[in-house]
C-alpha cells in the first residue's frame, strides 16, 4: 500500500459507516478517527445521557407585569444551568390554573411543577399526585433558617412542608394622603380600628368622594376573622384534622359584615353590585379615598396614580380590644408533581432553590410588590433603596411581623376552599343589598359550605 493509500484509508472507512448509519437512522459524532455511535442500540456510547438538558414545564398565574417579572426569573435561572431548561406557562388565575392541573392529573399533561394559590393546600396535599418538598429538603441537608417562619409554617400541615413558598402577600389599606388633609385627618396616621375608620370614612366623603370603598372578597372577611383572633375552621383550623365546619358566620364575622353594611348604608362606603370591584380604578381616578386591596397591588397603583396624589398604607383594620390576631399569608407556592422521573422532579428543585435565593427574592420584591419569603432579602442594595424610594412597601412587612403566631394567622386549610370563597361572597352581597340581615346570610352560607366539606371528606374516606 502507497503513501497515498495509507492516508485515505482510514478517513474512506469512516464515511462508509457514517453512510451506513445515516442509511438506519442512527445519530453519531466523530472524535478524532474514531465514530461514537449515539442510538439507542445495546452496547452504544451514550455520552450525552449524562448531560442531557432536563426540561421543566412550569405552570404559573403571574399575568402583566408580574408575568414579565418570572419570565426574567426564567431566562436567569436558563442561562446559569445549562443542563435544566424551564418552561413557564401562564394559565390564567389562580382558580383557572388549578381547575386545569386538575384536569390533567393523570394525563402526559399534568406540569412537572405548579404555583397554586394558597387555598388550594388541601386539594393539593389530598389528590396525591404531589412530592412534598420536605423530601427533597431532608435528602438536601436544605437550611430553612433564612426562610420567613410565618409565611414557611403557612404550607406546613402535620409538620410537613408539602410546597415551597414563592409569593407571599396580605391585604392592606390604601389611602389618598392629599384627601386625609383635606378633610383635616393626619396623613400619617390611617385609621386602624373599625370605629376609627368609620369617622373617617364620614369626613372623607363629601364633593362626590366616597370614603371608603370594600370589594365584596371573601378574602378579606376571612381576613378580618383572623384579624380578631379567631379560627375560620374546626379542627384547629383544618390543621389539626380534616375540617368539617366553616365558622364564617362566628360572632367575629358577623361583627364585621354588621360593621360593614352599616357603613355603605350610611353611604360613606360604595358598595360593588354584582361582586365588580372597581375600587382600584376608583381610587386612582380619585373617587374614592380609602380601599382595600393585597400588597402585591402597591406598584401597579402607584404607576396608575403617577403623581396625581400621594398614596398612603395603612395596616388591615380590627374592632377595639382585639390584640391576639393578625393577617393571613396570602399569595402561592410551587408544588412538585410526582408523577415526573426523578431527574425532572430534581430539576424542579433545583429551580425552586434558586427562587427561593436572596438575590432573586429581593428581585421579585421590589419588582412586583410580593414580599420576600427570604429573610436575606432584605439585606440586598435594591431592597433598600426601594424601601426609601417606596416607604410603602414596609406597611405590609410590618403588619406581616406584627401579627401573632397562632392557628388562626397560620390559616386555614379546606378542600374546597374555592367554592367555600364563592359562597361566602354570594352572602356577603345579600347582606349588604338588605337580603338577608348579616347573621342569617353567613348562617346559610356556612351551612351550605359545611354540606359541601362533609360530601368531600366522605370522597377522601
Amino acid at each position: 500500500m502507497n503513501t497515498f493509500q495509507r492516508k485515505i484509508s482510514i478517513p474512506v472507512y469512516i464515511v462508509f459507516i457514517i453512510l451506513l448509519f445515516g442509511i438506519f437512522g442512527i445519530s453519531y459524532s466523530i472524535r478524532g478517527n474514531q465514530v461514537v455511535v449515539k442510538g439507542n442500540e445495546a452496547g452504544a456510547v451514550t455520552e450525552s445521557a449524562a448531560h442531557e438538558v432536563k426540561k421543566v414545564v412550569w405552570w404559573h398565574s403571574m399575568s402583566g407585569d408580574n408575568g414579565k417579572v418570572v419570565d426574567r426569573l426564567v431566562t436567569n435561572f436558563n442561562a446559569s444551568h445549562k443542563d435544566i431548561n424551564v418552561e413557564a406557562v401562564y394559565q390564567g388565575s389562580y382558580y383557572d390554573n388549578l381547575t386545569k392541573l386538575k384536569a390533567s392529573i393523570g394525563s402526559k399533561m399534568v406540569p412537572t411543577m405548579v404555583q397554586v394559590y394558597d387555598i388550594g393546600t388541601r386539594f393539593m396535599i389530598d389528590s396525591k399526585a404531589i412530592t412534598p418538598i420536605q423530601d427533597l429538603m431532608n435528602q438536601d441537608k436544605y437550611d430553612t433558617s433564612q426562610l420567613d417562619e410565618a409565611i414557611l409554617n403557612h404550607y406546613v400541615v402535620g409538620n410537613t412542608l408539602y410546597s415551597m413558598p414563592f409569593n407571599a402577600s396580605n391585604p392592606i389599606l390604601y389611602y389618598n394622603k392629599n384627601m386625609f388633609k383635606a378633610a383635616g385627618l393626619d396623613p400619617e396616621k390611617p385609621p386602624v380600628l373599625y370605629e376609627e375608620l368609620t369617622q373617617a370614612a364620614k369626613k372623607l366623603t363629601k364633593d362626590g368622594v366616597s370614603g371608603v370603598y370594600f370589594g365584596i372578597n371573601s378574602w378579606f372577611m376571612e381576613q378580618y376573622v383572623a384579624n380578631q383572633g379567631a379560627e375560620l375552621l374546626n379542627n384547629g383550623n383544618g390543621r389539626d384534622g380534616l375540617a368539617t365546619d366553616w365558622r364564617i358566620n362566628s360572632q367575629e364575622g358577623v361583627k364585621t359584615l354588621t360593621w360593614w353594611k352599616g357603613l355603605v348604608d350610611s353611604k360613606v362606603a360604595l358598595h360593588s353590585a354584582g361582586k365588580n370591584d372597581e375600587s382600584k380604578k376608583m381610587f386612582t381616578e380619585g373617587k374614592v379615598a380609602m380601599i382595600f386591596d393585597t400588597t402585591a397591588a402597591l406598584r401597579d397603583l402607584l404607576g396608575s396614580v403617577d403623581g396625581k396624589f400621594e398614596v398612603g398604607t395603612g395596616f388591615f383594620p380590627k374592632p377595639v380590644d382585639v390584640d391576639n390576631g393578625g393577617v393571613v399569608v396570602g399569595g402561592g407556592s410551587n408544588w412538585i408533581m410526582n408523577s415526573k422521573n426523578e431527574a425532572e422532579q430534581r430539576a424542579a428543585w433545583e429551580f425552586i432553590k434558586y427562587l427561593s435565593e436572596a438575590d432573586q427574592q429581593a428581585f421579585f420584591h421590589v419588582n412586583t410588590g410580593y414580599f420576600p419569603i427570604t429573610k436575606e432579602a432584605y439585606d440586598q442594595q435594591i431592597v433598600k433603596e426601594n424601601m426609601k424610594q417606596f416607604p410603602q412597601f414596609k406597611t405590609a412587612i410590618d403588619q406581616h411581623n406584627a401579627a401573632k403566631m397562632n392557628k388562626a394567622t397560620q390559616g386555614g386549610i379546606l378542600g374546597v376552599y374555592p367554592e367555600a370563597r364563592m359562597l361566602t361572597e354570594d352572602a356577603i352581597e345579600q347582606a349588604l343589598s338588605g337580603q338577608k340581615s348579616p347573621q342569617d346570610a353567613l348562617d346559610s352560607a356556612a351551612l351550605e359550605i359545611s354540606t359541601k366539606i362533609e360530601n368531600y371528606n366522605e370522597v377522601l374516606k
